[in-house]
């Protein structure tokens, strides 16, 4: 089983930067798959942005240019860097991996999630 915590949420102004991190835990080989989603309320859950283990990075069209996702293979970790956060910025962010377990099985988990707000 493995087990994502996520941490860095919370309020802050428009125009303010935070910086979300995703740590995964458990019986891992490889981690192919890290990203982030968000869901607002009212709303359904969308891709924020991807990395691959290979570094390969996807960006929904409304954060390019403001957010920055990154990863550490060794630790496990996923980041993702929000800069000129928007209003519209706000909801619940969820880390999300895929990969393979220390017994050649795939794997796919989600966080509990992790609540940003942006005032203006």
């Amino acid at each position: 089983q493995v087990q994502l915590v996520e941490s860095g949420g919370g309020l802050v102004q428009a125009g303010g930067s935070l910086r979300l991190s995703c740590a995964a835990s458990g019986s891992i080989f490889t981690t192919t798959y890290m990203g982030w989603y968000r869901q607002a309320p009212g709303k359904q859950r969308e891709l924020v942005a991807a990395i691959t283990s290979g570094g390969s990075t996807n960006y929904a069209d409304s954060v390019k240019g403001r957010f920055t996702i990154s990863r550490d293979n060794a630790k496990n970790t996923v980041y993702l860097q929000m800069n000129s956060l928007k209003p519209e910025d706000t909801a619940v962010y969820y880390c999300n991996a895929a990969g393979y377990t220390g017994w050649g099985k795939n794997f796919g988990s989600w966080g509990q999630g992790t609540q940003v707000t942006v005032s203006s």
